[in-house]
């Protein structure tokens, strides 16, 4: 196992991963030299690719695929809160449908691109997010996520995008399931509480646990939210007239949907969610399950190359 392994999600982007691998391959090889390259060839299969990478002396990661597959490969990191390997390295090359998690670490899209990042860039220390939650069979489970977790609507986006085909490309394809989801979405009851202190009770059309700042193909969730600050950005949406939110929704893309007065604010390191209906969650782009759920911030956990200066 060589010390740089790359982690690839041949079916992201639609398939297109598989067919660009060759191009993808010669960027990284002209980039950074030799690799190794691993293919999932299931869902949640990419952790236990990682771990074992990381097992075996790897000491950079490389996650191609999308904004998921990045999610995976950053649960192969940790076992718990404990970190396989605190020295290994993460760099991204996008190749999903959103790349969000690439816009708030000032990646850039193009391949070729992002491995000249990964040769020349810089390391950033992240936080990382851990969560607990029930999953589709009604178990309670734990994961990681990097960038986004949130309830509500963005759950419900997230199953209409996954079960399309994605022709659309990133940005139509959730923009479209935003705008369906919108009109058939009831607002549902919660009750979130922040660091064991403050408690509120909402019916909500979204809340989000943000570490990053965009999800959704583009939308700026939290505009302020820094990824190594050991805090999350929690921005809770609450109950509005359907006409408002179509007239509104376009502030989410510049992040001056804050502005709004049915908008809220908090920061906090613990977050706890309940609700007495069923509330699906959106977790880096996945729907893996529903409420009740708790959130908790791993400070300065994950180190990822970025841009110089990032």
């Amino acid at each position: 196992m060589r010390e740089k392994v790359a982690i690839v999600n041949p079916h992201s982007a639609g398939g297109s991963t598989a067919k660009l691998w060759p191009e993808i391959k010669r960027a990284l090889e002209s980039a950074i030299g030799e690799f190794s390259a691993v293919f999932t060839t299931a869902p949640n299969e990419a952790p236990q690719l990682c771990r074992q990478a990381l097992m075996d002396g790897a000491k950079l990661i490389i996650s191609v695929g999308g904004d998921g597959t990045a999610n995976e490969v950053v649960n192969g990191f940790f076992k718990g809160k404990e970190p396989v390997n605190p020295d290994a390295e993460l760099a991204v090359i996008s190749m999903g449908t959103g790349s969000d998690l690439i816009k708030t670490l000032g990646i850039p899209k193009p391949f070729a691109e992002a491995a000249k990042v990964i040769a020349t860039g810089g390391t950033k220390t992240v936080d990382v997010g851990y969560m607990g939650f029930i999953d589709h069979e009604g178990n309670e489970v734990t994961r990681h996520f990097i960038n986004i977790a949130s309830f509500g609507v963005g759950g419900e986006v997230d199953e209409r995008v996954n079960r399309s085909k994605k022709r659309l490309g990133g940005f139509l394809s959730f923009l479209l399931a935003s705008v369906v989801s919108l009109i058939t979405y009831k607002h549902k009851p919660v009750e979130i509480t922040l660091d064991d202190e403050t408690t509120i009770e909402r019916r909500i059309l979204l809340c989000a646990v943000a570490n990053g700042r965009f999800f959704g193909g583009g939308m700026m969730a939290a505009p302020n939210a820094e990824m190594d600050d050991g805090l999350f950005d929690v921005i809770v949406i609450g109950e509005s007239p359907k006409w408002k939110m179509f007239l509104k929704m376009p502030k989410i893309y510049s992040g001056r949907h804050l502005e709004n007065p049915e908008v809220e604010v908090y920061r906090a390191k613990k977050v706890v969610a309940k609700s007495s209906e069923r509330v699906l969650l959106d977790v880096d782009g996945e729907q893996p399950g529903r409420l009740d759920a708790w959130f908790e911030i791993m400070p300065q956990a994950l180190r990822i190359r970025v841009p110089k200066g990032g």
